[in-house]
C-alpha cells in the first residue's frame, strides 16, 4: 500500500513539472482539452477491454458523477494547470501537500468530524507557512505569480472534495471504472466550456515534444495517478492517504532542480516545512 502510493506521488509531482513546460507554449485550456482527450481515449480502450468485468451504472449515482466530473476536469484540472503556467512547479506541489488539512476541513464542516484542538493549531500552522510562499515574490494581487499561487490553492481543496466525494463512489464501482467514468464525464462537461471560451485551437503550432508531454500528462498521470489514488482510497482513510501528499514537495522540488534549474528560495523552504509541519500536526491531532 505505502509502495503504490509513494509511486503515485512521484507519478503527481511530475505531473507538475510537465504542466509546467507545456503552457510554455499553450494555452492553459487548451492543455486540460488535449490532456482530457488522451485520458478519455485512454480509459475508453480500456473500459472496451473491460466491458464484459464493468460493474453496470446505476442511474442513481448520476447526482455523485456529475459533481466528481465537475471537479475532475472543469475545476480541479482547470485551476491547476492554469495556476501552475503563472507560478512555479515547487510551488505547485506545496499548495498540494495542503491537501491534507483541506481533507479535515472539509470533513468538519459538511461530515461533522470532531475538530480537536491540536488539529486548530495544525491548520493554523499549515496556514502561516502558505502565507510565507504567498509572499515569496511579494503581496502583488496584479501579480500572476500571486494569482498562480491562489490558483493552484483551489486546484488544492477541489482536489480534497473529489477525495472524499469519491471514496464510496471508487469502493462501489472500483478504483480504475470510477475513475474513467469521473474523467469522462469531466471531458464532456469541460468540451463545451472551452467552446466558449474565445481560445484559438491550432493543433498545427503544437511541437512533437508536447505532443509527447501531453500525452504523458493524459495517459500517465490522468489515467495512471488518479486511479492509483482511488484505489488507495478504498483501501484506507481518507485524511490518511491525503497525508502522502505531503511528499510532493520534496519530490517536485529535487526534479525540478534536476531537470529544469528551479533553485528553491529561502522563504519556500521555510514556508514549506511549516506548512507541512502544520499538516503533520493535524493528522496527529
Amino acid at each position: 500500500m505505502y509502495i503504490i502510493l509513494i509511486f503515485q506521488q512521484l507519478i503527481a509531482s511530475s505531473t507538475h513539472l510537465f504542466a509546467k513546460s507545456v503552457t510554455t507554449e499553450l494555452h492553459p485550456a487548451v492543455v486540460v482539452l488535449l490532456r482530457g482527450v488522451f485520458s478519455v481515449i485512454a480509459y475508453g480502450l480500456w473500459s472496451i477491454i473491460q466491458r464484459k468485468k464493468l460493474k453496470p451504472f446505476e442511474m442513481s449515482d448520476l447526482p455523485v458523477l456529475l459533481i466528481l466530473g465537475a471537479i475532475n476536469i472543469p475545476i480541479n484540472q482547470l485551476m491547476f494547470i492554469w495556476g501552475v503556467s503563472y507560478t512555479t512547479a515547487p510551488n505547485a506541489a506545496l499548495a498540494y501537500a495542503l491537501s491534507p488539512a483541506f481533507v479535515l476541513i472539509i470533513a468538519t464542516l459538511f461530515f461533522g468530524e470532531k475538530l480537536t484542538k491540536w488539529k486548530v493549531i495544525g491548520i493554523i500552522i499549515a496556514i502561516i507557512g502558505t502565507v510565507l510562499v504567498l509572499l515569496e515574490k511579494g503581496l502583488e494581487l496584479n501579480s500572476k505569480h500571486f494569482w498562480g499561487n491562489i490558483m493552484v490553492l483551489g486546484a488544492s481543496c477541489s482536489w480534497a472534495f473529489y477525495t472524499i466525494l469519491g471514496k464510496k463512489f471508487a469502493q462501489k464501482y472500483g478504483a480504475v471504472q470510477a475513475t474513467a467514468l469521473c474523467m469522462i464525464m469531466g471531458f464532456i462537461l469541460y468540451a463545451p466550456i472551452f467552446g466558449l471560451m474565445p481560445i484559438p485551437l491550432n493543433l498545427s503550432e503544437v511541437s512533437s515534444g508536447n505532443w509527447w508531454k501531453l500525452l504523458y500528462l493524459g495517459g500517465v498521470t490522468s489515467t495512471a495517478g488518479y486511479a492509483l489514488w482511488y484505489y488507495a482510497l478504498t483501501k484506507g482513510d481518507a485524511s490518511k492517504v491525503s497525508v502522502f501528499n505531503n511528499l510532493q514537495p520534496v519530490f517536485t522540488t529535487v526534479l525540478a532542480l534536476i531537470f529544469m534549474g528551479t533553485q528553491p528560495t529561502p522563504l519556500f523552504i521555510v514556508g514549506g516545512l511549516i506548512a507541512i509541519c502544520g499538516v503533520i500536526i493535524t493528522q496527529k491531532g
